[in-house]
C-alpha cells in the first residue's frame, strides 16, 4: 500500500502545463452550508471542479448546520443548489460520484457533541472514501462565530492532522472590523491552526482578470516601461454595484462600504497594480511585493478634502423605483453607515511618488462594474490646431474585472477625411469572451482548488490584513466624528463631494 501511495507517473513532467493540477484525496467541511454563499457559490463551485475533473474520486463534502435534516434531505438540497447555479453542464455521472461522498452533521457551534459527530464523520470519510486524513474547514459564518468554531475544532481534535496528512481552515471576509479585532481573530485562529494552514478568502483575487493584470504587466515588454510616475497621471480603482443591501441589513449596518470592500478587495487590487515584479509567482514572493506597497501607503494630511462618503437615497435603478438606505428594512432611520466611499492614497516609492490612487465603491450606482483604470499624462506637446484636439482626453489602460472581463486601451487617432488633423479618442478592446473558447471559471472554483492543493499565492496574509486596517482605521475614525453621510440619488455615480475631491486636482472620475 505504501508503494502505491508514493507512486508517480514517470511520463508526466511537472513543467508540462497542458495537464491540470488535480487535488489529492481530501474532503471539504462547510460551516454555514445553508446560507446564500454556500448555495450560490460554494456548492456549485465544488460540483464544477468535479465536473472539470479537478477533484479526485476520493473526495468528500460535509455540511454542518442546525437544520433538522437527514442525509438524504441534505443531498437533495445540494443537488438543487448545484442545478440552479452551476457553471458547467449538469451530468448525472458526475453528480452520482460526488453525492456518494456527501455527508451531513446536525448541530450548533456551541455543542461539543456535534463536533464529536463531525469528527466521526471525517473518520468515516477517511475509511470509506479514502480521504487519508486531509480535510479543509470552510467558515462560511459570521465573524463572531469564528472563535467558537475554531475552539470546538481544537477540542474535538479536528484541527490536528496525522503524520503525512493536513488540516486547513478557510476564513471568509471580513477579517475583523478594525486592526485590534483583526489581531484578536488572528490570535484565536493561530492557536488552533498553523499560520500556513489558514487561508483568508478574497474572492476577487480568484478572478481571471485580476490574475491577467499580472500577465499584462510582466509577460509583455510594452507596458512595464511606462508603468510609473514618469508617465502615469493617476490610477482609479472602482467597484460599483447597482443593487442595494438586499437582505444583509444585519451585517451591513455598522460595517459600511469602506470596511466591506476597500479594506480587502480594493487595497488588494491596488497592491497588485502598484507592486514591483516578484522574483517568482510563489506565495512568498508575491506577498513580499504586495506587502511593500501596502507598507508604503501614505494617507492625505487633510482627510476632509481627500475622502468622501455617501448614502443612497431613493431614486430609479433602470426602470424600477427604489427606496433609500434609511428606508431599507432593518436599517435604523438615523444610521450613519456609508453606502459609498471614496479615498485618495499616495504610495511613497520611487515608482509611484506623486501619483494619486483613487479608490471608490458604492451601492445603487449607475451600473455594476469593477475596473482598474491607469490614466496617463497628456503628451507634452501637441503639434495640432487647438480646435482639432479639444475633445482629446488622456491615454488610459482599463482592466475590466467584471462583468465584461477584458482590457481596453484608450488613445488618440485621426478622424478620417477632412482637411485638418482632427484627433479624437478611440478604444482598442480585448474581451475574454471573444478571444477564448473556454469560459472563465468562477473565482471560488480557483480558490477552493488552491486550498485543496495547498497553494496560497492568491490569499491575503496576516501582515497584509493588518497593513490594510492601518490604512483604513484613521479614515474610519475621522468619519466617526462627522454627521450623516452626504445623500446621493440611486442610479447615479455617488455624492457630489466625491466629484469635488477629484475636481480640485483638475481630474474627474471615469464613468464606465
Amino acid at each position: 500500500m505504501s508503494e502505491l501511495s508514493n507512486w508517480s507517473n514517470p511520463l508526466r513532467d511537472s513543467r508540462d502545463l497542458r495537464l491540470p493540477r488535480i487535488a489529492g484525496p481530501c474532503s471539504l467541511v462547510i460551516f454555514g452550508v445553508t446560507g446564500d454563499l454556500a448555495q450560490k457559490k460554494l456548492l456549485p463551485a465544488v460540483y464544477d471542479l468535479a465536473n472539470r475533473g479537478l477533484l479526485p474520486p476520493s473526495f468528500g463534502l460535509t455540511g454542518f448546520a442546525r437544520r433538522d435534516w437527514t442525509q438524504e434531505h441534505f443531498i437533495e438540497f445540494v443537488k438543487t443548489a448545484v442545478q440552479a447555479h452551476c457553471r458547467t453542464p449538469f451530468k448525472e455521472s458526475t453528480w452520482k460520484n460526488l453525492a456518494a461522498g456527501i455527508r451531513f452533521v446536525r448541530g450548533t457551534f456551541d455543542d461539543p457533541a456535534a463536533f464529536e459527530r463531525l469528527s466521526d464523520t471525517v473518520q468515516e470519510l477517511d475509511r470509506d472514501r479514502g480521504t487519508r486524513g486531509n480535510h479543509a474547514f470552510y467558515m462560511s459564518v459570521p465573524p463572531r462565530a469564528f472563535p467558537i468554531v475554531a475552539k470546538q475544532l481544537a477540542a474535538s481534535g479536528l484541527s490536528r492532522s496525522s503524520e503525512g496528512a493536513w488540516r486547513r481552515v478557510i476564513i471568509e471576509k471580513p477579517f475583523g472590523h478594525d486592526l485590534a479585532s483583526a489581531k484578536e481573530l488572528d490570535h484565536v485562529v493561530s492557536e488552533v491552526f498553523d499560520p500556513s494552514s489558514v487561508f483568508r478568502i478574497d474572492h476577487y483575487l480568484g478572478k481571471e482578470t485580476v490574475q491577467n493584470l499580472l500577465a499584462l504587466r510582466f509577460a509583455n515588454a510594452m507596458y512595464e516601461p511606462i508603468w510609473n510616475a514618469n508617465y502615469v497621471d493617476h490610477v482609479q480603482i472602482t467597484m460599483a454595484e447597482d443593487i442595494g443591501i438586499g437582505g444583509r441589513a444585519g451585517y451591513y449596518d455598522g460595517i459600511g462600504a469602506a470596511r466591506d470592500v476597500i479594506q480587502n478587495h480594493l487595497l488588494q487590487l491596488m497592491a497588485l497594480t502598484a507592486m514591483e515584479e516578484p522574483v517568482s509567482f510563489t506565495a512568498k514572493d508575491l506577498t513580499a511585493e504586495k506587502t511593500k506597497v501596502l507598507s508604503a501607503v501614505r494617507l492625505p494630511k487633510d482627510l476632509s478634502l481627500h475622502t468622501a462618503r455617501g448614502q443612497y437615497a431613493k431614486g430609479w435603478q433602470g426602470s424600477h423605483e427604489v427606496v433609500g438606505y434609511l428606508e431599507e428594512k432593518g436599517i435604523d432611520p438615523k444610521s450613519t453607515t456609508e453606502t459609498y466611499a471614496a479615498i485618495e492614497l499616495d504610495i511613497d516609492t520611487r515608482r509611484w511618488a506623486g501619483v494619486p490612487f483613487y479608490l471608490r465603491t458604492g451601492k445603487r450606482l449607475g451600473k455594476r462594474v469593477t475596473e482598474i483604470a491607469v490614466v496617463f499624462k497628456r503628451a507634452p506637446h501637441l503639434p495640432f490646431e487647438q480646435t482639432a484636439v479639444r475633445e482629446l482626453g488622456k491615454n488610459a489602460i482599463v482592466i475590466r474585472v467584471q462583468p465584461d472581463e477584458g482590457v481596453t486601451m484608450r488613445f488618440g487617432a485621426k478622424v478620417p477625411g477632412g482637411t485638418t488633423m482632427e484627433v479624437r479618442d478611440v478604444n482598442m478592446d480585448f474581451s475574454y469572451g471573444r478571444s477564448f473558447t473556454e469560459n472563465s471559471p468562477e473565482a471560488y472554483e480557483r480558490l477552493i482548488l488552491d486550498v485543496l492543493l495547498g497553494d496560497p499565492p492568491l490569499f491575503p496574509t496576516t501582515e497584509e490584513v493588518n497593513l490594510s486596517w492601518e490604512i483604513l482605521d484613521p479614515i474610519e475614525e475621522f468619519w466617526s466624528t462627522l454627521g450623516q453621510p452626504q445623500p446621493y440619488r440611486s442610479g447615479t455615480w455617488g455624492p457630489a463631494e466625491a466629484d469635488e475631491m477629484l475636481a480640485r486636482e483638475g481630474r474627474h472620475w471615469r464613468m464606465p
